[in-house]
């Protein structure tokens, strides 16, 4: 993609499914690659996977939920790797699938902490160094659940649906000093999520076959479908597109 290589992208939860993908694209791409997650030795796998390709990442522990740590944990990144954080990735994010109303309050705060309070946290510390370059690119990876809505997600479906609010807002703020903000909607991913979400054995394949049926395409996502629109949306090539929302879900959702 045009103008990637030589620069800097942090991703979050970059140690498995769709942030591993995105990260190792990017790194593919000659990006030096933040690889931000929770868990230090998937950060580490991830990290080992774009040096064994040639490229080059940082791994960086950081709970997205804790703003302190986020500012340090960029901070640390920028350091080692002598530069600002030219595209930010908010990847990382959680849900299990839980009627709302067997839900209670611990379980809200933590779907809110990750999936809505982690990209603002992620934004906010980034962003002020794009806003003084006059420079940047932001990809939020939010859901077709906050499009449309999901049964058993409800928090989660409101949590995406303010993620992309959130993004044409800021886009709206941000236009004057060059730095975009788009989002993408990934429809049912066959991820290690997707595995904790419906669960394995004869029900969990009944739930995935039943996903396929609604899937025009013929199949649920796979981690590797993604990449290429971040690439792209963090690219010179996209220099003119910003607060717009694309779903990624094989034809389950289509929106004109």
């Amino acid at each position: 993609m045009k103008g990637l290589k030589g620069k800097t992208a942090i991703v979050t939860g970059a140690g498995s499914g769709i942030g591993r993908s995105i990260a190792l694209r990017l790194a593919a791409e000659g990006v030096k690659v933040g690889l931000f997650d929770i868990r230090a030795d998937a950060a580490t796998d991830t990290l080992n996977a774009i040096q064994a390709a040639g490229g080059h990442g940082i791994a960086v522990t950081c709970d997205i939920t804790d703003y302190a740590a986020v500012v340090t944990a960029v901070a640390q990144f920028e350091t080692a790797s002598g530069q600002g954080t030219d595209i930010l990735v908010n990847n990382a994010g959680w849900d299990t699938p839980i009627p709302f109303l067997k839900t209670d309050e611990t379980f809200w705060k933590k779907v809110v902490a990750i999936n809505y309070f982690g990209p603002l946290h992620m934004t906010h510390a980034v962003g002020q160094g794009m806003n003084t370059r006059k420079a940047g690119r932001i990809i939020n990876i939010a859901s077709d659940a906050g499009r449309v809505g999901s049964s058993g997600e409800v928090v989660y479906s409101g949590c995406k649906g303010a993620t992309i609010a959130f993004g044409k807002a800021l886009a709206r703020e941000l236009a004057r000093s060059n730095v975009t903000i788009n989002t993408v909607c990934p429809g049912p991913t066959d991820t290690p999520a997707m595995d904790a979400f419906v669960g394995t054995g004869e029900q969990g394949q009944k739930i995935r076959d039943a996903m396929v049926r609604m899937v025009p395409l013929g199949r649920i996502g796979q981690p590797d479908d993604y990449p290429g629109l971040v690439a792209f949306l963090a690219s010179d090539d996209a220099a003119f597109i910003t607060g717009q929302t694309i779903s990624v879900s094989g034809g389950l959702t289509m929106h004109g």
